[in-house]
């Protein structure tokens, strides 16, 4: 199989079946204005050959981080099938219509918190966050919970894509997808 796309389609189909919570958790790193990394555990809400695409506020680290160094590297683990997928690429935000279409659903537990957050800044305490949950339940009583202004997503589109199998031995195989223009050329890698 030489499509990358339709090789990870594979993989997480499979592990939608084997792992217990979360078989779309994916590491996210990025890097700040002076290269230092940072990683974090996101949720995969969609892909295909456009990319892969996540949802984060924008007033956070995170989102700071890949609006001024828009690249980052995302890493899939499964534990259970013991595999891997590493994906590298240029970052840009989805569209306005993608964003509303996703957040509308999302529960309105996580749309309320998503009002309520101040992602990333520090908190005094857990109470003053449940608070300003509150308040924003209360806003919204009886009513739709639009999406924040501050709220929003990216998507990474893959210039690399790395597939990595446990083997016994250590003698693991790892098959490397890169972007050459429109085209994709496949490679293997030693382990």
């Amino acid at each position: 199989m030489t499509d990358p796309f339709a090789l990870f389609d594979e993989w997480y189909a499979q592990a939608r079946q084997s792992e217990i919570n979360d078989s779309n958790a994916m590491a996210l790193a990025t890097a700040d204005e002076r290269g230092r990394p940072s990683a974090r555990m996101v949720l995969l809400k969609g892909h295909g050959p456009d990319g892969f695409v996540f949802y984060t506020n924008f007033e956070g680290r995170k989102a700071g981080e890949l609006l001024d160094n828009p690249h980052a590297a995302l890493l899939f683990h499964w534990k259970s099938l013991r595999r891997q997928v590493r994906i590298e690429g240029p970052v840009g935000r989805v569209d306005e219509a993608a964003a509303d279409a996703y957040f509308a659903t999302r529960s309105r537990d996580s749309q309320l918190g998503a009002w309520a957050s101040d992602q990333s800044q520090p908190l005094e305490s857990r109470e003053v966050f449940m608070a300003r949950y509150a308040k924003m339940r209360a806003r919204f009583e009886g009513r739709p919970v639009p999406r924040p202004p501050h709220w929003s997503g990216f998507r990474v589109k893959p210039q690399r894509i790395e597939f990595w199998q446990d083997r016994e031995h250590r003698l693991h195989e790892r098959r490397l997808f890169t972007r050459h223009g429109d085209e994709w050329h496949e490679g293997m890698l030693y382990p």
